[in-house]
């Protein structure tokens, strides 16, 4: 008797490992494109070059304005939502660990580091991003296209307080970068996430009086309107899980700092090559006599 049921309950973890899970394994390489609905046919053929790929190359996805305007409306202002679809993202899964890699063309007011903040935020990791557009437009809307094509390439869901949260700080951070440059608004915002765990307890008061820490810390000024602003990103950040939050910073900073060795590293080198043609170019200009 215990034999039949030992065999029938093998029988049964059998079946449902055989059974669909509703998600999709996501692999190194996998990738998407998503493609602006509004673009015309030499439009899109600009973008796929940015992207350096051929139609086909990748799953393509449309993104619509109404796509773009479930998570921006009510957040980024009007005009920068606009009433079409024009910002176009291609999105391949890197492999575990390797961070966020994010490449702007066409792209005037987001930048690589706030579309890698508000992802990280949103739960997306370890991926080479392109984000651009026919033309000039802000970018805000790519975010929108990001969340769609990563979430067909995993075959689930983000989280949907994440994602709108992840917009908010990308418009937070580029309503402040207007007025003190975007490095020192990511600066502020990422310095917001080191301390959520306190401003959980505190009052709106007390975080603006941290704000104005952090803006003494970065020598930046705030006016009331804007460290309002901040506050509520803040209030938007708590919902969501405050430590990982932390560790994903540590993440960032990690990847900023090994493509800043990288970048020494190839200046350096870019460097040594200039040094060595200049010598050859003086050598040859003291053998024949150039400075008479």
């Amino acid at each position: 008797m215990k034999k039949k049921i030992l065999s029938l309950a093998m029988a049964v973890c059998m079946l449902l490992c055989m059974l669909p899970t509703g998600a999709t394994a996501m692999e190194q390489g996998d990738a998407r494109v998503t493609i602006g609905a509004d673009l015309d046919a030499e439009e899109r053929t600009k973008v796929y070059a940015d992207f350096g790929i051929e139609p086909g190359d990748a799953i393509e996805i449309t993104v619509t304005n109404a796509d773009e305007r479930a998570y921006l409306e009510g957040i980024a202002p009007e005009k920068k939502i606009g009433k079409v679809a024009l910002s176009c993202t291609y999105i391949v899964i890197g492999e575990p660990g390797s961070g966020l890699q994010i490449t702007t063309k066409h792209i005037n007011w987001c930048t690589s580091e706030m579309y890698i903040n508000a992802l990280t935020t949103a739960g997306i990791t370890d991926a080479k991003v392109i984000v651009t557009a026919p033309f000039d437009v802000s970018g805000t809307a790519a975010l929108t296209g990001i969340y769609k094509a990563y979430e067909d390439i995993t075959g689930s869901s983000l989280n949907e307080i994440a994602k709108a949260v992840g917009v908010e700080e990308l418009i937070t951070t580029g309503n402040l970068a207007e007025y003190i440059g975007s490095e020192e608004a990511t600066q502020l915002v990422n310095g917001l996430k080191e301390i959520l765990d306190q401003t959980q307890t505190m009052t709106d008061e007390e975080v603006k009086a941290e704000i104005d820490k952090l803006c003494e810390t970065y020598n930046v000024y705030l006016n009331d309107s804007q460290k309002n602003q901040l506050v509520s990103l803040c209030r938007s950040l708590e919902k969501l899980d405050t430590d990982e939050l932390k560790d994903k910073l540590v993440g960032i900073a990690k990847t900023v700092d090994n493509a800043g060795k990288i970048g020494q590293t190839v200046s350096k080198i870019g460097e040594s090559i200039k040094n060595f043609f200049s010598s050859v170019g003086n050598f040859f200009t003291r053998l024949f006599g150039g400075n008479k």
